[in-house]
Order: structure tokens, then C-alpha cells, then sequence
């Protein structure tokens, strides 16, 4: 056992005594605590994450969206594999469809209405959360035939019930249940989750990114080292381009279109990388007039909305958007980009640039437009996110010939130009194998990758743990497959008050009352109880009264005969008692009962119940007859003598007749087992005190001498010496009486207590 000196927070001193170093054994019967982990979505696969972290008892579900390529119930997570009313919190890591747009269904249609669970997520991801799941649902009326999932109230519903929190804010949910929230980067308002649980660290990133852009700050490194790292792994092992050689391609590329009289369609999330890519777009045009005549247009009204929040939240993003806000120089006040009001009073006959919605090209605006522009070789597509498979920018990247229409009727020849180039702020495999590295996380789980990334990913990266001499736990769960982790945590107690006012050498033993709350332990002397937890102890003294028929001295016969040893002596009443193996104290209320009095505990009480048996007992044994008949004949002629005469003598000769007794049961049991055994000499000749209260043992002509004082055992052979030892333990054990073998836990407190009177 270590102790680990450490002040506690405004209580004094503490000390931390480490139960169990990590590895150890777990005791026999007692299971090792596991943290499962299972995908509802995103396992092996890009869309509707949603991540179930279950331990010790706690739930807690990291996100839930939809998948952009499946419509109506079929975009769900696997919601019905989890009993929702058992989920004590939900973390939303940012406003992103395939990471938050199940929520209203969730909130709304399941039973987690009827838990106790609450829903979390940022300021500025609550503000444009609302923004988010209303366009959800505006789309989904637009396409009917796949069924809505929700309506406005419900998302209105979910909107009020969200909780919304700071960065760094420790969030206690429950009982060893909380949590932080860290910059992730991505977008606006986007954390990644830094759960504890009874002292287990996950952290959870969601979507996340390493690189700053011109508004988001980078995902943070959490100051604390996490037990499971939970990562997204979208980009797999591809190392993405530097930034500002992307910008240059990006801009340039941009250029070049409008120059031949061509439009530029770009489909964007409303929120995100459309704002990225809005800064640089201004800022290009800006620095470069001949575009100038050439309109660039964001096409959606939840983007023009979104302006305001981004306005709003400017304090959370990066340096240079704070500076320049403080110049009052509001880099979101565009010059050049405008809102597109109205789509149809688009002039499709002169270059432009476009920034529609939605993302994934299946439907809206972007749809319309990819479909109206295709065949016109002039204009060019430029993806500037990731594609998840089963969607039209997917197959768009594949630059087929021709492009299915949503309107019916004949495909549609595809002759513009498709170039990607990504702002998607994700991370790329350098910079999540160095976020991976500097996590330090002995488990890591990945997520959100399609399954040939993901696998990938996971090979290169043990490739780089195995250059240095390292092992690294790397799993990669498949949607419905549970992952469960086994943890041997060493068990910390901290024991403070007055335990603490001296620190511990190594190995001391420390003793104190052994408080558990909340998965954590805390020791602590009883008097400091009330002090450091509120607490209070009490004492329960117990009082039997029984009616006796009998003399005192039988009484103390009986309890004699069972326990060995007893102690005589008076109360404060000056009423004789007797005292049971530091336990229990019989009283004598009068010549016709007598009482019991303890302190309870689970050892006192073993032993007032055992002598109430004997004392129950006493009325009906035949050897009470006996003695009441003796007591009365010796009374009969018994002779009267001088104060104190002979006393001293009979006390002598009394001790004198026990330890011959003993020595003579002692021979008994040597003899049967051996044969050879002497009598002890309790008189020697002067000279010969060698030979006083031994023993000896003699067995094939070795002779093994067993001192009756010391009883000590010499013997030349050790297999003799062991067998003598073994047998003397033994009739040892048989000879002692119980009051010696064990003692009850005091009655000091018996007339302090409270009292539980049981009336016979």
C-alpha cells in the first residue's frame, strides 16, 4: 500500500491510499469493470452516428443523426436496440444531419421520454441546431414518399429540452457520471467528449479537425489522459494537400471557369465549410477586380440565417476573426457574396458562382441546378466535402456520362467538369495518427470511416506503434457489434481529517470508517464523519431483561463452563455483573432477573446470542438441580473463618490445579499421537532447571523437548520438531477458552448509547 500526500479542497489534509496497482488480480467472485461500447451507426460506415458508452450502470449515447443516403425510417440509426429510457445522457457533438439529426425523433417518438436522460450540445451548436432540424423537415415534406419522421413541434420540442453548455464546463450528470466538452474544430460550435465514469476516461471526438481555417479554432488536446479514445477515421490513410496549396487550386480553379464563361456549382452543407469557403471566396474576389462583374451567390435562406448566429458566436472561433471583430471589421459582413433570394431570377446565361444546398446532391437546389448545368461542358462542379457513398456526389466523383433526373423521363448527359477538392475539416491520416499519438489512449476505437479505410487506417497505425517497440489496442466495431473492454483500475481511497494530519510511511496501516459515494471511497476517523460528509454515528445499545430462577453463582457457572473466562464486577448502580469476552454484560436487576446489556455489532450481537441461548437454558438443565443441591449441602456445614484467612493460600493452590490440569491434557494429546512422553517436573534439584515444565517426546530414539513455558519445541530433526508443533498447536487451540481465542468489540458505550430496549 502507497500513500500519496495531497491537500483536499478546503477540508485539510488528505491522503491517497492506493488499493490495487492496475493489473492486479481481482478477487475471487468479483467481476473486473467493463466498458462496452457499441455502434448504432457509423460503424464501418460514414453517416447517422451514434455511439452507446455503457459502464458501471451509466448510458450515455454520443450523437444521432441520420444517413443522408437512405431516406425516411431507413436513415435511422438502429434506435430500437437500445432501451432509451435507460440513457442517462446524450452528447451532441455538433448540427451536422449524420450527427444530430435523429434527435428530435429520438427525443419525441422513443421512450427516452420517460427516463431521466438530458440532451447536451454547445451554445452555438443549439442555435443552429434549430435552424438545421427545421430544414430537415421542410425537405422531408418536399419528398413525401419517404415518410416523415418529424414535425416542426417535435423539433421545437427537442430544441427547448436541449441543455446547452460552455467549453471546459464540467458537467456532473450523476452519481460518478460527467463530463467536458473541448474545441473539435470542424465547424462552428463542434466539441469533442471527454466522459468519465467511476473514474473510466473516454474520449469521444466526433467530427473534428487539426487544422485552422480562416474562422475555427483547432481541436483541442484534453489535459487529461483518456482510458478509450473514440475517433472518427473518415479520410482513412489519404493525406490531404497543405491548406493554402488547396486554396490556391480551389480559387484558381474557380477562375478559370468563369474566365471561359462557365458556371460554378458548389453544393455545401448550409453550415460549415459554405462559411469557409465564402471567407475565401470575398477575400479572392476582393484582391482580384476583373472577377468582380462575375455574382457569387450563396442560394439559401437557412445560410442567410446562419449569418447571425456565426455573428453571434464570434468569441469561440479563432484569432483573426476576433481581431477583426474587435476593429469592428465583421469579416461575415461579405462584399461580394450575396444571398440568392430567389433562385429563379437566376440569369443562367452569364457566369456565376453558386453555393447551393444540399451537400449531397440527392435533392434541393444544388439537385436542380446540377441537373439544368451538366451538359454544358463551359460550366464545372466543384465538391468541397466528403461524399458519402450511396449519395449523388459520390457518383458524380466517378464522372459517369450521364446523371439520373429527379423530374423523370431521360438521363442527362454529363459533359461539365467534376473536380474534389476538400474543406470538409476533417482530419487527414497525418494529422489523426499525430491526435491519435499525443492522446496516448491504450484502446482506440474508430468510427465513422467506411470499412476499406477504416481497416487501413488501423494497419498503418499499428505499422507506426510497431517501430517503436509499442503495443496499441485498435478496434473497429461494425454497427449492432458490441465492444467490451476489460479494465483492472487500481482502487484509490483518500483518506483525510484528522487520518491525514500525518502522512503514512509505506506499508503503515491505516485505519478509519470507509465512506463510498459516487464510485469513489474516502476514509476517515467516525468523529470527522459529520464534518467532512454530514454525517452522523450513533450507538445502539441493546438491553434484554430475563427472568432467573436460580443462585448468581450458577449464572456465572454456566457462563464460565461456556466461555472460559468471565469478568466480575459492579455497574454504576453498584449492582453485581459479569462480563462475556469484552462483549456482553450480564447485570443482576434482583434475585429473580437479570439483564443483558451490549453495544450492537455484527460480532457483539454473535455473541449475545449465544449466551442468551445458554442463559435461556439454564431453568432446565439437569445440571442446575444438581448444583442448587450442592450449593444448599455446602451451606449446610459450611464453618466461618477469619477475614481473608487462607485466601491467599486457596488462590495459589487454585492456579497451582489448572496449569497441572492443562499439563496433564497437554501429555494426553503428545502420548496419543506419539507414545514416549514424559511427565513435566514442577520440582527439580538445584542445578537442574533444565529439566523444570518440560516435556519430552521420544519417537524411533529421537527426543524432541517441549518447554511448557515458552512452549517452544527443540528437536534435531525438523520432521519430528514440525509434527510436535503441529499436534501442541492443536490441543493448544483445544485447551484455550473462548475469551482468549476472541474478544467482542467493547462495552465501553453501553451506558453512552441509545437504547433498544427487547423485552423478554
Amino acid at each position: 500500500m502507497s500513500h500519496h500526500g495531497r491537500r483536499g479542497r478546503g477540508h485539510g489534509p488528505t491522503v491517497q491510499v492506493v488499493g490495487a496497482a492496475p493489473g492486479a488480480n481481482i478477487p475471487a467472485g468479483e467481476e473486473a469493470p467493463s466498458l462496452t461500447v457499441t455502434m448504432l451507426g457509423a460503424g464501418q460506415e460514414v453517416g447517422r452516428s451514434c455511439c452507446v458508452i455503457q459502464h458501471r450502470g451509466k448510458t450515455i449515447v454520443c450523437d444521432a443523426g441520420l444517413h443522408p443516403a437512405y431516406p425516411g425510417l431507413g436513415g435511422l440509426p438502429f434506435i430500437d436496440e437500445l432501451d432509451w429510457a435507460s440513457v442517462d445522457a446524450v452528447l451532441v457533438t455538433h448540427f451536422h444531419v449524420d450527427h444530430a439529426a435523429a434527435l428530435p425523433y429520438i427525443m419525441e417518438k422513443t421512450n427516452f421520454r420517460e427516463g431521466n436522460g438530458k440532451v447536451y450540445m454547445t451554445h452555438a451548436t443549439k442555435a443552429i441546431y434549430g435552424l438545421t432540424m427545421m430544414d430537415t423537415v421542410r425537405i422531408n415534406d418536399q419528398n413525401a414518399e419517404s415518410g416523415q419522421l418529424y414535425n416542426e413541434a417535435d423539433v421545437q420540442a427537442s430544441w427547448q429540452n436541449a441543455i446547452a453548455i460552455d467549453y471546459h464546463q464540467d458537467i456532473v450528470v450523476s452519481g460518478g457520471l460527467r463530463f467536458t466538452p473541448y474545441h473539435a474544430g470542424h465547424v462552428l460550435g463542434a466539441s469533442m467528449f471527454l466522459i468519465e465514469i467511476a473514474g473510466l476516461k473516454v474520449l469521444y471526438t466526433g467530427d473534428y479537425s487539426r487544422e485552422e481555417d480562416r474562422h475555427l479554432v483547432i481541436a483541442e488536446i484534453p489535459p487529461i489522459k483518456p482510458d478509450v479514445l473514440i475517433c472518427e477515421s473518415t479520410f482513412g490513410v489519404h493525406t490531404l494537400p497543405d491548406r493554402k496549396d488547396k486554396e490556391e487550386q480551389f480559387t484558381t480553379l474557380v477562375g478559370n471557369i468563369v474566365r471561359r464563361g462557365g458556371k460554378v456549382l458548389m453544393p455545401i452543407p448550409s453550415f460549415g465549410n459554405g462559411q469557409e469557403l465564402a471567407l475565401l471566396l470575398d477575400e479572392y474576389w476582393n484582391e482580384h477586380p476583373e472577377l468582380q462583374g462575375v455574382p457569387i451567390y450563396f442560394a439559401s435562406g437557412l445560410f442567410q440565417r446562419g449569418m447571425k448566429v456565426y455573428k453571434t458566436y464570434v468569441h469561440t472561433m479563432n484569432a483573426n476573426i476576433r481581431s477583426r471583430f474587435a476593429r469592428r471589421d465583421n469579416p461575415f459582413d461579405f462584399r461580394f457574396v450575396k444571398w440568392l433570394k430567389d433562385p429563379k431570377r437566376l440569369d443562367h446565361s452569364q457566369p456565376c458562382v453558386v453555393m447551393a444546398s444540399a451537400q449531397f446532391m440527392s435533392f434541393g437546389l444544388s439537385r436542380e441546378l446540377l441537373e439544368q448545368w451538366a451538359p454544358d461542358p463551359k460550366n464545372g462542379v466543384i465538391v468541397t466535402g466528403y461524399s458519402i457513398e450511396g449519395t449523388m456526389a459520390r457518383t458524380l466523383l466517378g464522372e459517369p456520362d450521364h446523371i439520373e433526373s429527379l423530374r423523370g423521363g431521360n438521363n442527362i448527359p454529363r459533359r461539365c467538369t467534376v473536380k474534389e477538392i476538400s474543406f470538409g475539416a476533417h482530419v487527414d491520416y497525418r494529422q489523426n495518427s499525430q491526435f491519435i499519438q499525443e492522446i496516448g489512449a491504450p484502446h482506440i476505437v474508430l468510427v465513422h470511416g467506411e470499412a476499406s479505410q477504416m481497416n487501413r487506417l488501423r494497419a498503418a497505425l499499428r505499422d507506426t506503434y510497431a517501430t517503436r517497440g509499442q503495443e496499441i489496442n485498435i478496434h473497429t466495431p461494425r454497427n449492432l457489434e458490441p465492444l467490451t473492454l476489460t479494465f483492472r483500475t487500481e482502487r484509490i481511497v483518500k483518506a483525510i481529517g484528522s487520518l491525514a494530519e500525518e502522512r503514512p510511511v509505506h506499508g503503515a496501516e491505516v485505519k478509519g470508517l470507509l465512506v463510498s459515494k459516487d464510485f469513489s471511497y474516502t476514509l476517515l476517523d467516525p468523529k470527522d464523519l459529520r464534518d467532512f460528509t454530514g454525517l452522523s454515528t450513533s450507538t445502539i445499545v441493546q438491553k434484554q431483561s430475563l427472568p432467573i430462577g436460580v443462585d448468581w453463582s450458577v449464572v456465572r457457572w454456566y457462563l464460565e463452563g461456556m466461555y472460559g473466562e468471565v469478568e466480575d464486577g459492579k455497574d454504576e448502580e453498584g449492582r453485581e455483573t459479569i462480563t462475556v469476552m469484552n462483549a456482553v454484560r450480564v447485570v443482576r436487576i434482583s434475585d429473580i432477573e437479570i439483564q443483558m446489556q451490549w453495544v450492537s455489532n455484527t460480532s457483539n450481537d454473535m455473541i449475545a446470542d449465544s449466551a442468551l441461548v445458554v442463559l435461556l437454558g439454564i431453568d432446565t438443565s439437569p445440571a442446575t438441580v444438581k448444583l442448587t443441591a450442592t450449593k444448599k449441602h455446602s451451606h449446610s456445614h459450611s464453618h466461618s473463618h477469619g477475614e481473608g484467612e487462607g485466601h491467599d493460600n486457596h488462590e495459589g493452590d487454585d492456579e497451582l490445579r489448572d496449569a497441572n490440569a492443562d499439563f496433564e491434557t497437554l501429555h494426553m494429546f503428545l502420548e496419543a499421537h506419539f507414545g514416549d512422553v514424559t511427565h513435566p517436573e514442577t520440582q527439580v534439584a538445584e542445578g537442574d532447571e533444565d529439566n523444570l515444565l518440560v516435556m519430552k517426546v521420544t519417537v524411533d530414539g529421537v527426543v524432541a523437548t517441549v518447554d511448557l513455558i515458552s512452549m517452544k519445541v527443540e528437536c534435531e530433526s525438523d520432521e519430528l520438531r514440525k509434527r510436535v508443533e503441529g499436534v501442541l498447536e492443536m490441543a493448544l487451540t483445544t485447551l484455550t477458552p473462548l475469551s482468549r481465542l476472541f474478544a467482542g468489540q467493547g462495552i465501553e458505550q453501553v451506558d453512552e448509547g441509545t437504547e433498544v430496549a427487547a423485552a423478554a
